[in-house]
């Protein structure tokens, strides 16, 4: 039901939700040896959640591990200045997704009042 009332916009805030949790990690653990920085391939997510598979199935698929551009001595592949990069703009969208949505369920509270 919620795909047909918010569209393509309730997959998207939980994808969006998802990848900031990821993004997160990968920061917390920039010092940790041997982390191995994940990332999602939000348009393969996307694409996949909408073509009827589920959330974890859609995520699971779309998980990528970053491939660094200066590996570190210690197997750490967290870039921090490209994660805090993501993690901002994965922010802005996030929020963007979340007006999207706060606009629809106005629209609807609206109609059933009838306003």
């Amino acid at each position: 039901m919620s795909d047909r009332l918010f569209g393509i916009h309730g997959a998207a805030l939980e994808l969006r939700s998802h990848r900031m949790g990821m993004l997160t990690s990968n920061i917390a653990n920039a010092a940790t040896p041997g982390y191995k920085a994940r990332d999602i391939d939000f348009g393969a997510a996307l694409d996949a959640r909408m073509s009827g598979n589920g959330r974890d199935a859609s995520i699971a698929s779309a998980t990528r591990y970053r491939v660094p551009t200066m590996p570190s001595m210690d197997g750490n592949t967290v870039e921090l200045a490209n994660e805090q990069m993501a993690f901002a703009e994965n922010a802005v969208a996030y929020s963007a997704t979340l007006t999207f949505l706060s606009g629809r369920v106005n629209t609807i509270t609206r109609a059933l009042k009838g306003e």
